[in-house]
């Protein structure tokens, strides 16, 4: 069982970060205020993710389907947004749509409407990113860069679905300047797909990018939204599903 970060450690690190993202955005000539920080709470207790939310957290990001329920019965996002940051398989869906404000992972038509279907049943509109694969790496989820295009225009056939931008994840591997490449390319899928869907750009204001050993790159390279874990909680335990 992880342990429970503590409310002063996990301000302080809030605080750390947040001045991080400060000195990135005003040296690349943006507006701080333009970036978003989302805690992963990836293998947090509840009281972590509390003691987050006390401490000026205001998403939290969750990986995996099983934490985001134990989480949501325990009603410890109370306070903040929850977007869901993690592969998502489509029977899994209905245990997420509706549930979390964004789901950054969408990568497929086939998930896309699975999303959609049970939206339509809830009567809810979902916000949602498509993830890019932007590295081709085999190992990974997310969509090939070259179907991108395709899959925005196949969300607004979605009704219930609200199109917002782009996430991606460079390889682990990547080099600093390989990622600053990634960073640029991304962004730039960014733009077309705002150029692309023309009417429909007002929506499209997200471009969410950068974790903990990156996000200052990110922010450099165009992101208005960074994924922050190890640097907010320190290193994860081993995670160990129960059941």
């Amino acid at each position: 069982m992880p342990e429970t970060k503590s409310y002063e450690s996990i301000a302080a690190n809030v605080a750390a970060v947040r001045e991080n993202m400060r000195q990135a955005a005003e040296a690349a000539g943006r507006d701080p205020q333009d970036i978003t920080l989302v805690a992963a709470t990836k293998v947090q207790t509840s009281d972590t993710i509390r003691n987050a939310i006390r401490a000026g957290i205001t998403i939290c990001g969750e990986n995996r389907v099983q934490e985001l329920v134990a989480h949501l019965e325990d009603n410890a996002y109370e306070g903040a947004k929850v977007h869901f940051i993690g592969h998502l398989q489509t029977n899994k869906v209905k245990f997420v749509v509706g549930k979390v404000d964004m789901i950054e992972s969408i990568d497929s038509e086939h998930l896309m409407d699975a999303v959609e279907k049970q939206a339509a049943k809830l009567d809810v509109t979902q916000d949602i990113l498509l993830e890019v694969n932007i590295g081709d790496e085999a190992s990974k989820g997310g969509a090939k860069r070259s179907d991108i295009l395709a899959l925005a225009h196949h969300a607004l056939q979605c009704p219930h679905l609200r199109l917002r931008g782009i996430m991606s994840i460079p390889p682990a591997t990547a080099t600093e300047e390989e990622n600053k490449a990634f960073f640029q390319e991304t962004y730039q899928l960014f733009i077309d797909m705002r150029n692309e869907l023309g009417d429909n750009v007002s929506n499209i204001d997200c471009l969410s990018m950068g974790m903990s050993g990156d996000y200052p790159l990110a922010i450099a390279g165009g992101s208005t939204m960074v994924r922050v874990g190890t640097a907010l909680f320190g290193a994860r335990p081993p995670w160990h599903p129960q059941g």
